[in-house]
Parts: C-alpha cells; structure tokens; sequence
C-alpha cells in the first residue's frame, strides 16, 4: 500500500498530493483556534510586576484576557497611553514595561474587567 502511494506520488505534479489524513489545506481559517471575545465584566485577569528573563529590568504582566488579536491591540495601545510607557504583546498576554500595577489595576477596573493584582 505505501509503495502504491509512493509509486503515484513520483507520477503526478508537486503540488498535487495523493493522500491527505486531514482535510484540505486550502481552508487554513479551518484550522485556526477560535478565541471567545468576552465583555470585560466576564474576565478575571490577573495584574503581576515581574523581572524574570529580563535582565533585571520591571514588567508589569497582564494575563487572562480573551479577546481577539484586533481587540487587544486596541486595548494594549490604551494601556501604553495610560502608563506614559511601551509595551508589547504576546500570546495574548499585555506586558507594559515599568511596575505600574497599581495604575493599570485602576484603569482596567475603570474599563469593566474584572482585575486582581497578584504575585508577591
């Protein structure tokens, strides 16, 4: 049976393919994870100042949103003007250099969320 597949796969063009296990790869929005976009009064996230992995320099980490990428662009660029500070974001997690926890705890309540500063 491999070699049957072998044998047919050297005969026709490279870019047709003879088996596929799972789908069609001309839908990739098929196989992208959907993200729920919540109302901020329905996330908790999580407010924490952190130095690890950054040379000793702050970071103020901001975990626990569900949103979309556009939604938290626009959320991330509030928070930036807020501090005065740059940012950036990964994996759905907001970092805004500088400690401002307290700040950013105030503004995101302000906004709806539902925000807790942790870690120690």
């Amino acid at each position: 049976m491999l070699l049957r597949l072998i044998m047919a796969s050297n005969s026709k063009p490279a870019n047709k393919a003879t088996y596929r296990e799972f789908g069609q790869l001309d839908n990739p929005a098929a196989f992208e994870r959907a993200v729920p976009d919540l109302p901020p009064q329905q996330q908790n996230v999580r407010i924490q100042a952190s130095r690890k992995g950054r040379k000793g320099k702050t970071v103020t980490v901001i975990s626990g949103f569900q949103h979309s990428a556009a939604a938290l662009e626009k959320l991330l660029k509030q928070l930036k003007t807020q501090c005065g500070s740059g940012g950036t974001l990964k994996d759905s997690t907001v970092e805004i250099q500088g400690d401002h926890t307290q700040k950013l705890l105030e503004v995101l309540v302000n906004l709806g969320y539902k925000a807790k500063i942790s870690g120690g």
